[in-house]
């Protein structure tokens, strides 16, 4: 039997006509202390349009639910359709200010639910071996 755990937002995914942010529920504002010295940070949040129960049993998927893409393992893809409708996105810090970190863009709804951010740490992050499939290079 597996064990199960909750998970809570920390913020929400805010989106006008003018900029995109994180708002940060207050309880958690601390948390963001000298997150300003960073450029970028990792920002994982919940795909709550895709949180149902038919969509979490889906193991494979046409990536970018394109037919003309393999049909590939969701751990092999960034569906929002798999077993834990987890998101991540690596985001570039525009500015910090109280409890709202703006950011360049996010491919998240408005409203969307965060449950973590991280900083971007290139050592830890490396992108100078990554290595994707030839079909994806394709679609760049």
């Amino acid at each position: 039997m597996y064990k199960s755990f909750e998970i809570f937002p920390i913020g929400m995914i805010r989106k006008d006509k003018n900029s995109v942010f994180v708002e940060i529920y207050d309880c958690y504002r601390d948390g963001l202390l000298k997150l300003e010295d960073f450029s970028h940070i990792l920002i994982f949040f919940w795909f709550n349009k895709r949180d149902k129960p038919e969509d979490r049993r889906v193991l494979r998927v046409h990536p970018r639910g394109n037919p003309d893409n393999p049909l590939s393992g969701v751990f092999a893809t960034r569906s929002a359709r798999r077993p834990n409708p987890i998101a991540i996105s690596t985001c570039k810090i525009l500015s910090v200010e109280g409890n709202l970190v703006y950011i360049e863009d996010i491919d998240a709804f408005d409203s969307t639910p965060v449950v973590d951010i991280k900083p971007y740490l290139k050592h830890l992050d490396p992108d100078d071996q990554i290595k994707v499939p030839t079909w994806i290079k394709k679609q760049r």
